[in-house]
């Protein structure tokens, strides 16, 4: 009678780790790729800021662009830098603007069915001239 018992439960540790697998496996590869997004988030913030203060000191757009490629460890042919205004409307005691985007490509394929293929982080930074 003991033995009949034993036998009976031998394939319900597999068939809860088919059940919970799925969900563990979305959980990691989320994690993984939240933490690719938010590097490239802050990558991408800081570059917007090195741009923007070097242009808030009088420096020229093809300058502020080298600095901002420069300063993040992206794949400078994907990102996409807005300098505003350009080099001949600056004036003493305006605004600058930089802004920049970069396309994050998803290699999870069960992510990227909520994300889509690529997520599009921005950073933005103002600064006065000087």
């Amino acid at each position: 009678m003991g033995k009949k018992l034993l036998h009976k439960d031998k394939g319900q540790a597999l068939v809860e780790m088919a059940l919970i697998l799925p969900v563990l496996l979305l959980l990691l590869f989320g994690i993984i790729e939240f933490g690719r997004i938010f590097s490239a988030g802050l990558m991408v913030n800081h570059g917007a800021r090195e741009g923007a203060r070097l242009g808030a000191v009088g420096a020229a757009d093809s300058a502020i662009v080298s600095r901002v490629q420069n300063s993040v460890a992206l794949d400078t042919s994907q990102l996409t830098v807005t300098v505003t205004p350009v080099e001949n409307e600056r004036k003493r005691g305006g605004e600058i603007q930089v802004q920049v985007r970069y396309p994050v490509l998803i290699y999870a394929p069960f992510i990227s069915v909520f994300t889509g293929s690529t997520v599009t982080v921005e950073g933005n930074s103002v600064m006065r001239v000087e």
